[in-house]
């Protein structure tokens, strides 16, 4: 018998929880069942996620910045590709925040589940607004100060820290880029390997997500019986589609503008790879034949898309960066949050180095929205509204991701001369 595919565990899991958490409804004292020994399994998972994320960012950024010292041999090819990826990933992120903040799914919930919301949360919501109250009465720089560390190993005991942490695994990538070569390599060596146990650390974590989605859906049934809950989580998913969308259709005007060569031609050709990251939900897992598509069917040189893809797959996630944006408001939004524009600045910002760091691995997205809802003041316990339909969203951003590593490496490729016509433009 064929072994279940874990995105459908988890969707099953979703579907179960909802059904247990129904029926518990209606059963004498079926709530306190589920918060006393359902709720703890949920909250439990959405510990090991936060685990992760600061051991995944150090890992992954720095291995991340130190794969680039090609750009030493090929600085215009690399600054190329890194100037693009990060203007793409700002315009994922402000695309999201532009739509999530003008169709606001979160704020479709009355103020009576609204308030049970909070109340369900209490604790961490009063400590997140205490923690942004603090912020807006600092100084206009004092967001820029909080940035850099005094002390890195104080900074990674807080996952509110956690752009001090990237800070850091910056200025360490750096670092190891512009010691000689020899000398770093047992460095680069033993984070290459951190960054491999903490993938499969990830790997293991996900093994017990459909138990965690089930009790996370489970104790939000019972504390939040209302079923405007779900129709907000149901706006909050288009509204997370219509970005990613949106997001497709910049890569089609970039390719069309400064590529030079039609949208079809460029769909067509990397189609293959599009349906194989919707199933496999990892760009990792999607790279062979996403350079394949990309040299054999884009006509992008080996050299360039050597470079650019393995870079991209790393580095560019414009599909994880729409949804960090939408996700984050819609949290705060649903628990009655008013983020300042500073507030959204900051996870512009955040969400742009968060997507750097991101693994390109499934559902790796999710453990990085934990760094911009801290880093935002929003309750992280926030993460079980959205997290019963992650998993197929997961799917969908993955096909923005690799949509993305293709483009990026055909406009280089064409900005370098190194595109040849291929077979299909010819047709």
């Amino acid at each position: 018998m064929k072994k279940l595919a874990l995105h459908w565990k988890i969707l099953i899991g979703m579907f179960l929880g909802v059904l247990f958490g129904l029926l518990m409804s209606f059963v004498e004292s079926g709530d306190l069942i589920v918060r006393d020994y359902v709720k703890p399994f949920g909250t439990i998972f959405i510990n090991l996620l936060k685990l992760i994320a600061i051991p995944l960012i150090l890992a992954s950024l720095i291995k991340g910045v130190s794969d680039l010292k090609d750009i030493s041999k090929l600085s215009a090819m690399g600054g190329r590709t890194i100037g693009i990826y990060l203007i793409t990933t700002l315009i994922a992120v402000c695309i999201g925040l532009v739509l999530v903040n003008s169709i606001q799914p979160g704020k479709s919930i009355s103020t009576d589940t609204r308030q049970e919301l909070v109340e369900a949360y209490a604790n961490d919501a009063d400590e997140k607004r205490q923690a942004a109250a603090k912020q807006q009465e600092a100084g206009p720089l004092q967001a820029l100060v909080d940035i850099v560390p005094d002390n890195i190993f104080n900074a990674t005991t807080s996952n509110r820290n956690m752009l001090q942490v990237i800070f850091f695994a910056l200025f360490f990538g750096i670092g190891m880029i512009l010691i000689p070569e020899e000398k770093a390599r047992s460095v680069k060596g033993f984070f290459d390997a951190f960054n491999e146990v903490i993938l499969k650390m990830i790997d293991l974590i996900m093994l017990v997500a459909p138990y965690g989605v089930f009790a996370l859906l489970s104790a939000l049934v019972v504390e939040a019986p209302s079923l405007e809950l779900f129709q907000a989580l149901a706006l909050y998913a288009i509204t997370l589609l219509l970005g990613l969308a949106l997001m497709i259709a910049v890569y089609a005007i970039l390719v069309r503008v400064f590529a030079k060569r039609s949208p079809s031609f460029f769909f067509k050709g990397i189609a293959p790879a599009q349906l194989l990251a919707f199933s496999t939900s990892s760009s990792a897992a999607t790279l062979p034949v996403t350079m394949e598509r990309v040299e054999e069917h884009l006509g992008v040189d080996e050299e360039v898309a050597s470079f650019v893809l393995p870079i991209g797959a790393t580095i560019n996630m414009d599909g994880t960066s729409v949804y960090q944006g939408v996700a984050a408001v819609f949290i705060a939004q649903a628990f009655g949050l008013d983020l300042s524009l500073s507030a959204q600045l900051g996870i512009i910002f955040t969400a742009t180095l968060a997507s750097i760091g991101t693994a390109a691995v499934p559902s790796a997205g999710i453990v990085m929205l934990v760094i911009v809802l801290a880093q935002a003041g929003i309750p992280e316990a926030g993460l079980a509204l959205i997290f019963a339909i992650d998993r197929p969203l997961d799917m969908c951003r993955t096909i923005v991701n690799v949509t993305g590593d293709a483009a990026v490496s055909l406009l280089v490729g064409t900005s370098l001369g190194k595109v040849k016509d291929a077979p299909l433009e010819k047709k």
